[in-house]
């Protein structure tokens, strides 16, 4: 799931970037979401961005922290 569309004039380096469409291309699977235009894909898109800003760049960490709330088992 691409974050570009949600990063609405944040700026990040290229390697932070990719982190960030994983993490959220990996819990949007989990939570079975597809369309980028749903409103919990974007929640979801607006968490890892908060958390990536906060210095949080692990994927594995970021999709935890946008899930973090939201009932979702995480899955290996």
């Amino acid at each position: 799931m691409p974050i570009r569309p949600f990063l609405e004039g944040n700026v990040f380096d290229q390697e932070i970037i990719d982190a960030m469409a994983s993490a959220l291309a990996d819990a949007c699977h989990t939570l079975g979401l597809k369309d980028k235009e749903d409103a919990a894909v974007r929640l979801l898109a607006r968490r890892i961005i908060e958390q990536a800003k906060q210095g949080i760049h692990d994927p594995a960490l970021l999709k935890a922290a946008a899930l973090k709330g939201l009932g979702a088992q995480r899955k290996h």
